[in-house]
């Protein structure tokens, strides 16, 4: 186990899925996590859930990510507050399936918004208190569509690469000052999200879901869909000082599906 102590870490769309599980090892590890999302319900659920094996007091921010004015004026209240935040967990949910160029250029903004302008706003209102802490993290999870396009997921695709060069050049200007930027890229997990595109998926091809599950298990070297805390074991070891030295990564957790490099 790798220790957190004395850290805070931010994890955004942590009330279910990859966010919550990252909030989990984040906090079992020692961190004091401060989860964001839409869901005030489900969010009050995810910090009671939180480990505290060195008795953190774990809090949950309302956040819309869709509204660049409010979340700013949220966080930056908030971060008046706290201060320093050592790790941030950029993560969003996914983007509705469909083609690319059936996209209309509304959606696509609204995407680039929700999950490339309010990564960086955020970077933005946290950089100061990790530069004087001399320490940073930001993990963005993103997909391993950044390497293999995934069919019928144009937004994602798009938005999904572009966050990663985002990353890679945040990487490079932030080093100096021990700040380390990586990208976690899930592959097919077992959470809602992919509940919801294998559903989409199986309704569009005339098949059962069960079916989708199958052929995609298949495709997959180790034979059978990732777990979130799988996922999340690599977030908590890209935010620990064990990390110092790793930077500017993408990370496939995938089982091995995907055959680039």
């Amino acid at each position: 186990m790798y220790s957190l102590q004395n850290k805070v870490a931010l994890v955004g769309g942590a009330s279910q899925g990859l966010g919550a599980a990252s909030a989990h090892a984040l906090a079992a590890a020692g961190a004091t996590v401060i989860v964001f999302a839409r869901t005030e319900e489900k969010l009050k659920a995810v910090v009671k859930s939180l480990p505290t094996p060195l008795a953190q007091t774990h809090q949950y921010l309302l956040i819309d990510t869709t509204n660049l004015s409010a979340s700013k004026k949220t966080f930056t209240q908030w971060v008046e507050k706290i201060k320093t935040v050592h790790i941030l967990v950029n993560n969003t949910g996914g983007p509705a399936a469909g083609l690319l160029h059936e996209t209309s250029i509304e959606d696509l903004k609204a995407s680039f918004e929700s999950h490339l302008l309010h990564a960086h706003q955020l970077v933005q209102l946290l950089l100061p208190g990790m530069r004087e802490a001399k320490f940073g993290r930001i993990i963005n999870l993103l997909s391993v569509s950044i390497k293999e396009p995934i069919d019928d997921l144009g937004i994602s695709n798009t938005i999904r690469a572009a966050m990663a060069n985002w990353a890679k050049t945040l990487s490079r200007e932030l080093g100096p000052w021990g700040i380390t930027v990586n990208n976690v890229l899930p592959g097919f997990t077992n959470t809602e999200r992919l509940d919801y595109l294998f559903s989409n998926r199986a309704s569009k091809l005339g098949v059962s879901k069960e079916e989708i599950t199958k052929g995609v298990e298949n495709s997959i070297p180790v034979k059978r869909l990732g777990e979130p805390k799988e996922l999340a074991a690599a977030v908590c070891f890209l935010c620990s000082v064990e990390a110092n030295f790793i930077n500017g990564i993408n990370l496939p957790v995938d089982g091995g599906q995907i055959r680039s490099l």
